[in-house]
């Protein structure tokens, strides 16, 4: 299983939200591509990049986020308000190893459609659940459209892989939501990582065990409730 640090970016700024509220931010660095050197040096092979800003529809982070895939020399996958196939192309260009499609990937399953078939092994879906349904928009919605409903779409495209991410859990520390993941295991056979709630080696270990392909640490990370290098050697 893969272990992910992430980047949230909001104004230039590494920050991380709790449970996707932006009024409940703390900023832990200025030099995003600094943070991503330093998960480097720690052993992460890959690294999943937020653009917090985009994805409620203001500014984007753009050549913040450029920056930090020149930095780390990691394979970096981008999320954060891709609603475009000359989105997608042009991350694809400027060095990212895969794009996320959240909000698109539920609204709009024919541009979905489209990218995967484009760049196959490059997209991947984002699956932001709260309450049981897709949160869109920056989690500023949800869709009112069953999740059972959804992945079957999915299934079927030459996708990377799925980014599940409990948004009641994320920035707690609460723990994972196992439920709402092998429920969604069990309706697909492409990679899932997992994201929400993190805080410990024995969650990792449990989500390992449930079946994902990937985790992604965010807070634990930052706050030092664990380290990288203990989650990549477990």
């Amino acid at each position: 299983m893969l272990v992910i640090p992430a980047i949230d970016i909001m104004n230039g700024h590494c920050v991380r939200l709790v449970q996707g509220d932006f009024d409940q931010r703390t900023v832990y660095s200025d030099d995003p591509a600094l943070i991503a050197v330093d998960f480097a040096r720690a052993g992460a092979e890959r690294l999943h990049v937020v653009d917090l800003d985009a994805a409620r529809g203001d500014e984007d982070n753009r050549r913040v986020i450029e920056a930090v895939i020149e930095a780390g020399g990691l394979k970096v996958q981008v999320a954060g308000g891709v609603r475009s196939a000359a989105q997608v192309e042009t991350w694809i260009r400027v060095g990212a190893g895969a794009v996320v499609m959240g909000t698109a990937a539920v609204r709009e399953p024919e541009l979905l459609a489209e990218c995967a078939h484009r760049f196959p092994g490059h997209v991947m879906a984002a699956l932001d659940v709260r309450d049981g349904l897709p949160a869109v928009s920056g989690w500023t919605e949800t869709e009112a459209l069953d999740i059972s409903a959804l992945i079957p779409r999915w299934n079927v495209l030459p996708l990377a892989g799925m980014i599940l991410t409990c948004t009641e859990r994320d920035g707690t520390l609460a723990g994972p939501d196992l439920e709402t993941l092998a429920r969604v295991l069990a309706m697909t056979e492409m990679p899932v990582q997992y994201a929400g709630g993190i805080s410990s080696l024995s969650d990792i270990k449990h989500v390992h065990e449930a079946g994902a392909a990937g985790v992604i640490l965010g807070r634990s990370l930052y706050e030092g409730k664990l380290s990288l290098e203990q989650a990549l050697a477990l």
